[in-house]
């Protein structure tokens, strides 16, 4: 073909069209570790976060062995008698069938519809925390009224208010964000609301759900933007609360001086007791660990091992390489929900983002004082540790939560990919 008959080539208009290619293919993070391009990756690949899933999978599958592990010596004690040596693993493993569901119909929720929503689920929590303190309708155990019984089931209503304040919290700061600079009318009502919850849970009492309820009302006003100053006056305030929660109270007291000094005749019979044992646990495991199912203090000697000590059983059958892991996964966790919640900020979504940061402090804040109470780091508070210990209403708000989560990142690349908000 001769020269002539080449068509000319408009060089301004190709220009354009590069441009308009490289503008198409806006770079979305896949699964915390490779950047692609909208234009050439199948949309499957960008639906959600499928490594965040496997981490959570990763940790029901071991909390289920490890649970069963620490519980299968359990009918062995009077109390359980009547129960099979499977009888708590069967029961999480069920708990985790129904959160799944649970959290597979909450993400079909858009965020959109929680943020409306945030006030009512609030109210409710509030309503719940009120009926478990009435007479013969809230279940106590060890001294503590915390459960709802719902048939074969116990409900904890704690469990569902860090969602519900978090929430609340997260809706609050959209809606102030013209006077977080104004302590008044920006910091108190928030203040109050959180008040009335930890009142609420004191009553019953369970100062660790308040202790992360704080944190997470502190961390998502951090994270909103309330002035520097503000923030740390807060955080005075609250620190000489609970010390003073502490100090007027004597039994409280009491786990303070066992966490100082867990090896004192005073102490190892008492309120050390489970700190001591938890301890002794971790020593045996050493490096490697025993091996699972060979643990010694799971025998009856250290209380709540499927529960609050799960980590010190981890720790005596998988040794200090179990326990890094864990920390591992943890970190891993925190990390990847705490970037899809920037992502969202970034796009302009910041009651989306805020939800899901103030889920990766909640998360990342109650598995350190987990650890750190089976390490003897802090002193003992009946904290779970999440998606791993026993405990129905647990697993059914964590499972929620990454439902929510999920979420917050299926819009985020919905909308990296041109979708509307």
């Amino acid at each position: 073909m001769s020269a002539a008959a080449t068509p000319p080539v408009d060089k301004p208009a190709r220009n354009r069209k590069r441009r308009d290619k490289r503008v198409d293919e806006l770079p979305v993070r896949i699964g915390g570790l490779e950047y692609a391009r909208t234009a050439s990756t199948p949309s499957r690949m960008l639906g959600f976060d499928q490594s965040l899933i496997w981490v959570c999978v990763a940790l029901l599958a071991w909390g289920l062995v490890m649970v069963y592990s620490a519980s299968i010596a359990l009918p062995d004690n009077p109390r359980s008698a009547q129960h099979a040596s499977y009888f708590y693993a069967m029961r999480h493993a069920l708990w985790i069938g129904l959160s799944c569901l649970v959290a597979l119909l909450a993400f079909q929720v858009r965020m959109d519809w929680w943020e409306r929503a945030a006030p009512w689920v609030f109210v409710a929590s509030l309503a719940l925390l009120c009926v478990v303190l009435v007479p013969h309708v809230g279940i106590v155990v060890n001294g503590a009224r915390r459960w709802i019984g719902l048939g074969a089931v116990n409900f904890q209503p704690s469990e569902l208010s860090k969602i519900a304040v978090l929430l609340y919290a997260a809706n609050y700061m959209v809606r102030k964000m013209d006077v977080k600079e104004r302590f008044f009318r920006a910091v108190l009502p928030m203040g109050v609301a959180v008040g009335v919850v930890g009142v609420l849970l004191l009553a019953q009492p369970d100062m660790g759900a308040f202790l992360v309820i704080a944190v997470i009302a502190m961390g998502i006003l951090f994270l909103g933007g309330v002035n520097a100053r503000m923030f740390f006056l807060i955080a005075m305030v609250l620190a000489v609360a609970f010390a003073m929660m502490i100090w007027t109270s004597p039994w409280r007291r009491d786990r303070i001086f066992a966490y100082l000094d867990p090896w004192s005749e005073e102490h190892a019979l008492g309120k050390g007791y489970q700190l001591s044992h938890a301890l002794i646990a971790i020593g045996r495991g050493e490096i490697f660990g025993v091996g699972l199912g060979g643990s010694i203090e799971k025998l009856h000697w250290l209380p709540e091992a499927h529960t609050d000590f799960l980590t010190a059983i981890i720790g005596e059958e998988f040794g200090l390489v179990g326990l890094v892991c864990v920390i591992f996964l943890f970190m891993w966790l925190t990390r990847r929900i705490m970037h899809i919640g920037r992502q969202a900020i970034a796009l302009d979504r910041v009651f989306s983002g805020l939800v899901a940061q103030g889920i990766g402090l909640w998360l990342g804040f109650q598995a350190f004082i987990n650890i750190g109470v089976n390490l003897g780091a802090l002193p003992t508070k009946g904290l779970t540790l999440p998606f791993m210990s026993y405990g129905g209403s647990a697993i059914m708000a964590n499972m929620l939560a990454i439902a929510i989560v999920l979420r917050v990142d299926v819009e985020n690349r919905h909308l990296m990919r041109g979708g509307r908000a």
